[in-house]
C-alpha cells in the first residue's frame, strides 16, 4: 500500500523542528499531575496485565518512552521522523527506537502489551483514523491496554511556524466522543477518560482516554 500523503509533511516537520522541540517542549517530569497519573496508570495496567511489550507510538525524541521505561515498563519508541529516532537513540541508548507509521505498524497481530498514542494523532487526518485505530487493535494482544491522550475540539489548524521553523503538518482536533467512537468501532473498550481544560501553558482543551482490547473467550 502507498504512503498516506499526509505523512511526508509530518515527517519532514518533525525532522526541521527535532531540535528545538527538545529544547523547547517540558520533560516529562514537568507534565501537569494529571497527565503524569494517567502515564502511571496505564503502566500499573500494562505491567499487572504483561501479555507483551509497550509501543510509545509518535514518541518524538523518547523522553515519554524513556519515563515510561523508569516506571517499570519493557517500552520502545515508533515514530515518522529519522531526526526524532536519532535523537531519541542517542539520548536513551539503552532503550529501542525505529522509524514507522501507526498507519501501518510493523508489528505482528497481538504482539503488543500496551500502546500509548500521546499526544501523536491529532496530525492524522479524520479519513485515516479508522486505519489508525484498526492498527491499534490489530497490533495489541488480548487482554493489552492503550492510552491515548491529545487535544480535543472542531478545528482543523494549518501553521506555518512550529518550535520556531517552519512547518507544513496540519492538525485536525476532533470532539472526545468522536475519538470514543472510533476506537470503540475498532473493537477496544474504553475504560476510563479524563477532560482537561486549557490552563497553564496549554491553551487549548485536552483529553485521555484508557482502552483496551478485550481477551478471547
Amino acid at each position: 500500500m502507498a504512503e498516506p500523503s499526509f505523512l511526508a509533511a509530518v515527517r519532514e516537520s518533525y525532522d526541521t523542528v527535532a531540535a528545538d522541540y527538545v529544547e523547547r517542549v517540558p520533560p516529562p517530569a514537568a507534565m501537569d499531575p494529571l497527565s503524569r497519573a494517567m502515564l502511571a496508570g496505564f503502566a500499573e495496567l500494562v505491567r499487572t496485565a504483561g501479555p507483551g511489550p509497550v509501543a510509545d507510538l509518535g514518541c518524538g525524541p523518547g523522553r515519554v518512552t524513556a519515563y515510561l521505561a523508569g516506571l517499570g515498563v519493557p517500552a520502545f519508541g515508533v515514530d515518522l521522523s529519522p531526526k526524532m529516532i536519532g535523537l531519541a537513540r542517542q539520548a536513551f541508548p539503552n532503550l529501542r527506537f525505529h522509524e514507522g507509521s501507526m498507519t501501518a505498524l510493523e508489528m505482528a497481530d497481538d504482539e503488543l502489551g500496551g500502546i500509548l498514542a500521546w499526544y501523536s494523532t491529532h496530525h492524522t487526518p479524520p479519513r485515516w483514523l479508522p486505519d489508525v485505530c484498526a492498527e491499534f487493535h490489530r497490533t495489541l494482544a488480548p487482554g493489552g491496554h492503550l492510552l491515548w491522550g491529545d487535544y480535543v475540539g472542531d478545528e482543523r489548524l494549518r501553521p506555518t511556524q512550529g518550535y520556531g521553523r517552519p512547518v507544513s503538518y496540519e492538525s485536525y482536533l476532533l470532539p472526545l466522543d468522536h475519538m470514543v467512537g472510533l476506537l470503540e468501532q475498532a473493537g477496544l473498550v474504553v475504560t476510563a477518560r479524563l477532560e482537561q481544560e486549557p490552563g497553564g501553558r496549554v491553551n487549548r482543551p485536552r483529553a485521555c482516554l484508557l482502552a483496551r482490547k478485550l481477551e478471547r473467550a
